[in-house]
């Protein structure tokens, strides 16, 4: 900023002095003068002198061009470009030049395809620096191939167009060609830059890049760009992508004397990647002894590292941190903690609420995240009114918005506020996403609409694994196993990539319709056929799976032969399992252990007390019921829920809540009273008759 008002106090001074010579109207004197304040960026002063100029020259017009460009106003720059071509001033490479970078940057390929009949038609294809603005436009605004057509009939090329290609094919994601290209480069004797080596480097985003990444390093030291900062950053990611986190921490070590924010946010992610989230706060905690200046990225990074709820505290620490330098209303770093707080294990989404309603400038990404926590958490009735408001206010909905919707239908099987989410986004016509089918089907399997469910798996993308794990828990809930294991083989068949949910469903489908043998095989076949480990959700179902057909000791075997330590979900598989075989022992021992883990989770007490009951256990329910005394423990009432008028209304036990309650109350006490009435008739009826028939003996 120093620099800048130091540039432009020469600037003004080189001015002054031209006035006072009235050297002014000479076009020599004031097009250096005209260039100083565009990159200064005093646009408006530039203009004014522009517009004093009496004998205005192509450099003129092309600085006034490059200046908004620069400061990000293409509309205007396309507008100088027109006055000059009716001024009857000829275009050159710079104009072209400028004029292609402002294109680029906006993603006007219409405009771009115009430029390049100019280009062609004044005879610059063969120039170097137009040729290159124009296969930079083309790969910028995604047409690689065009890009590379300009490319392959340059006649020249130098650095800066070799960089363009290669960066346009980095974007496509297309590696092979990407270093190719680099070779190419290289036999060619054109000087390699920080702009080759960058582009290249994110395409190495596996585990199997790793060899070729060091390689890639090593080029780069021999060439001396190891200190060049858009190298080593891209270094770093590289590195951390290809699952190296030793090797990216011993590049950002060596960058101690020119690092950038991006180098530290860099190392940043690269910790939260690989869950070292220990280091990516004592990294953070680095940047703040340091004042470093941070910005969204750093902010939004170290929060995404706050979702587990050992990292509560210090979620809550940053969202302090956030509030005091007043970022509360930046966008994106509220919805980093809306995400954190909907994510995180504890009962947080009243905090998440809070966020979202004191953001005043909320765009479709903070929409989505607070209408998906509302949904993940079962809060479906104010995830309907969100979606209600965002209707109403016109807000841009996406497949995201639908998903989260059509999820909390589902949950509270409300078919006729889902049909209209349907036709709603039938009408954006979002329902070919992957996301949206998905939800639809389950939203017609839970309403008990399983042809409406495979309607609308009909007409889903079939690429991925998505819509077709959906419809096969949709036919494994509505219990035709069968159906589900045929929708397996037929999905193979297709050459869909099977993934770890593809299991669960085919196993809960085994579990639900009794085919044991047939879900045993499956599960012991998911890595040795299909290179799947199975995880702790396939341990649970296929303990369900043991349990239903009463087959304990194996589902025992089971547990203690699996390679890590049994979580609750699995731990409440076997107690249920353990209640329906009446084994009781073995299931206070397996409840001893899922209330060490989760010592304030009410279903394990109910589930407990409802066993002890069932065996006539009356101290041990004594037991557990002070036991959930002494830790706070309360049993979450259930709920019932009723659709009335696209509007749907929520019951408990005892609610008050409802704006109507007195009259629901009132009416509840009427129909009892009926029923009471009605009873005592019967039973005096039946008196009656009883008394007739002795008489009649």
């Amino acid at each position: 900023m120093k620099l800048l008002h130091s540039s432009l106090s020469k600037v003004r001074a080189a001015h002054c002095r031209a006035i006072k010579l009235a050297h002014i109207t000479d076009t020599y004197i004031a097009t250096p003068i005209l260039n100083g304040y565009t990159k200064c960026r005093e646009i408006g002063t530039a203009l004014k002198m522009f517009d004093e100029i009496p004998h205005r020259d192509t450099a003129s017009w092309n600085i006034m061009i490059s200046g908004y460009v620069n400061t990000g106003r293409f509309l205007s720059a396309w507008v100088f470009l027109n006055l000059m071509k009716e001024h009857g001033f000829c275009l050159n490479e710079y104009t072209f030049g400028s004029i292609l970078k402002g294109i680029a940057s906006n993603g006007l390929l219409s405009l771009g395809q115009q430029v390049h009949c100019d280009v062609v038609k004044m005879d610059y294809v063969g120039n170097v620096y137009a040729a290159s603005a124009l296969l930079d436009m083309y790969a910028k605004c995604g047409k690689v191939d065009d890009a590379n057509e300009v490319f392959q009939t340059m006649p020249e090329r130098n650095y800066v167009s070799w960089n363009a290609i290669i960066a346009g094919y980095a974007g496509k994601g297309d590696i092979e060609y990407g270093f190719w290209l680099l070779r190419g480069m290289e036999q060619e004797g054109v000087q390699l830059d920080d702009g080759t080596f960058s582009p290249l480097l994110t395409l190495l985003n596996d585990d199997k890049f790793y060899k070729l990444t060091t390689q890639v390093h090593g080029k780069v030291e021999k060439l001396g760009l190891g200190c060049e900062v858009k190298v080593f950053n891209a270094l770093i990611t590289a590195y951390s992508q290809c699952g190296s986190i030793e090797s990216a921490e011993s590049v950002f070590d060596g960058t101690i004397s020119c690092r950038d924010s991006v180098t530290w946010n860099s190392m940043l992610a690269a910790y939260l990647e690989h869950d070292k989230e220990k280091q990516a706060f004592e990294l953070f905690l680095g940047m703040e002894r340091l004042r470093l200046e941070m910005d969204s990225y750093t902010y939004t990074s170290i929060i995404s590292g706050c979702f587990e709820v050992r990292h509560n505290s210090q979620g809550k620490c940053l969202h302090a941190l956030v509030i005091k330098r007043g970022l509360e209303n930046v966008t994106i770093i509220s919805t980093a903690l809306i995400s954190m707080y909907v994510k995180s294990c504890t009962n947080s989404m009243d905090d998440a609420l809070t966020v979202f309603e004191n953001l005043d400038a909320k765009d479709s990404v903070s929409w989505n995240s607070i209408l998906t926590g509302l949904s993940q958490k079962g809060w479906s009735e104010i995830a309907f009114k969100m979606f209600t408001k965002m209707r109403v206010e016109n807000l841009e909905m996406d497949e995201y918005s639908f998903s989260a919707t059509l999820r909390s239908c589902s949950d509270l099987a409300t078919l006729r506020f889902g049909q209209q989410v349907h036709a709603f986004a039938l009408k954006l016509r979002s329902e070919s996403y992957k996301y949206v089918s998905s939800a639809l089907i389950l939203m017609y399997s839970n309403c008990g609409i399983i042809e409406d469910a495979w309607k609308s798996f009909e007409v889903s993308p079939k690429e991925s694994s998505i819509s077709w794990n959906s419809i096969m828990f949709a036919y494994a809930q509505h219990g035709q196993g069968k159906l589900v294991l045929d929708l397996f083989f037929l999905m193979k068949q297709s050459e869909v990539k099977l993934d770890h949910i593809t299991f669960v469903a085919v196993l809960t489908a085994c579990s639900h319709t009794g085919l044991v043998e047939e879900g045993c095989r499956f599960f012991e076949s998911m890595e040795a056929d299909f290179g799947i480990v199975p995880r702790m959700e396939h341990y649970a179902c296929a303990i369900d799976l043991l349990g239903r057909a009463g087959r304990l000791e194996e589902a025992k075997d089971l547990v203690k032969g699996m390679p890590f330590d049994p979580d609750a979900m699995v731990l409440r598989t076997l107690l249920g399992t353990c209640r329906s075989c009446g084994d009781i022992e073995y299931a206070s021992e397996v409840a001893s252990h899922l209330l060490e883990l989760e010592p304030g989770e009410h279903s394990t007490y109910v589930l407990l007390s409802d066993m002890y009951r069932q065996f006539k256990k009356w101290d041990n329910i004594a037991n557990i019921k002070r036991l959930m005394r002494e830790r706070s423990v309360t049993k979450v009432p259930g709920w019932s829920w009723i659709e009335v008028q696209n509007e749907v209304h929520a019951f408990n036990a005892e609610d008050l809540s409802h704006p109507h309650c007195h009259e629901i109350y009132a009416k509840l006490r009427e129909l009892t009273d009926e029923i009471m009435f009605s009873e005592s008739e019967n039973a005096s009826g039946l008196m009656i008759s009883k008394g007739d028939q002795e008489s009649v003996v």
